[in-house]
């Protein structure tokens, strides 16, 4: 008898669906695909099916006991682990697509981190004003120093990418102090992080969220900071004070922040964020599905995991619900 698998994605083509089928095949499942428009004839079919492809905690609460793997197409877990009932079937296998995200990402941070240090925002307000000043102080990422919070695919990729522009020191912080990756000039431990703050002139963010994350760049962090900081954030909005960043914004006290993620998403249009001083703040923009190799990626993680899942092997981007990633 054949196995069913629910697919529940907006941006599959073509090429996806056929590379899906074949892979399901291969491993005795049928595949069963459906649009965001179509949940509640997903949530009818998940009845019966074993696993689930989508990013969807709506299905996931409506699956049943019998659902035995959930992989997630985004990166981000967290809506799946702060629920301790959102599976029925507490044993339930929850992957990621964490592999899938470092190209587009790092190339975003790496588009708002020169955006910051060739000084758009304020050449942008000039524009606007049909002004004519063109002689700001810029900084170079050649020879910059950069602290990251955050050592997986984003930020290992991004600092892959700093590294190959002539950038200076790079320090990665992360909950074990460890990381292979030579890249790095020096990886602390994330208890370190107050030591580590008063050195860190680009600051990226690209934590997950987790219970330890929240409010982590506290107003006392943020005081901790050089004035010549910069604070980019592609992880979760809620790793940052954000009334205290504003403040340090608007006072000069920092020179510039980027922030992908926020809170609340989407923000209200009265909210300070948006007239905050030197900030590039772009609608969570970094990962998404807009990008094709992002989804190329996501699709042949899913299509080997299936492979291996059928296999009785273990899976990559195994999430901890426990841990949050």
């Amino acid at each position: 008898m054949s196995r069913d698998i629910c697919i529940c994605q907006e941006f599959l083509t073509a090429a996806h669906r056929a590379a899906i089928i074949s892979a399901a095949q291969a491993a005795g499942f049928t595949a069963h695909f459906f649009s965001l428009e179509q949940m509640d004839e997903a949530a009818d079919c998940l009845q019966h099916c074993e696993v689930l492809y989508a990013h969807s905690p709506e299905l996931v609460r409506r699956a049943p006991k019998s659902l035995r793997w959930y992989c997630c197409s985004f990166a981000g877990a967290d809506p799946y682990c702060r629920d301790d009932g959102i599976f029925q079937n507490p044993d339930c296998l929850l992957t990621n697509s964490a592999g899938a995200y470092g190209v587009t990402i790092s190339e975003h941070l790496l588009m708002v981190t020169l955006m910051l240090m060739r000084r758009m925002t304020e050449y942008a307000q000039v524009v606007q004003n049909r002004g004519w000043s063109n002689q700001l102080p810029v900084r170079s990422i050649r020879g910059s120093s950069f602290t990251l919070l955050g050592t997986g695919d984003i930020g290992t990729t991004f600092a892959q990418k700093v590294k190959a522009l002539g950038g200076g020191k790079i320090v990665g912080l992360n909950r074990s102090g460890r990381c292979p990756d030579p890249v790095y000039d020096s990886v602390l431990p994330i208890s370190r992080l107050d030591e580590a703050l008063p050195h860190a002139h680009a600051l990226v963010m690209a934590l997950p969220g987790t219970p330890e994350t929240v409010g982590l760049l506290s107003r006392e962090r943020i005081a901790l900071l050089p004035k010549d900081a910069l604070v980019i954030n592609v992880g979760r909005g809620t790793a940052i004070d954000q009334d205290a960043l504003i403040d340090a914004l608007n006072s000069g006290r920092i020179a510039g922040a980027a922030l992908d993620v926020m809170m609340p998403e989407p923000l209200p249009a009265d909210h300070p964020l948006w007239s905050a001083k030197n900030l590039v703040l772009p609608p969570h923009v970094a990962g998404n599905m807009s990008l094709g190799y992002t989804c190329d990626k996501t699709v042949e993680m899913f299509c080997e995991n299936l492979r291996r899942y059928a296999a009785g092997e273990p899976l990559m981007h195994l999430v901890d619900r426990k841990r949050g990633y």
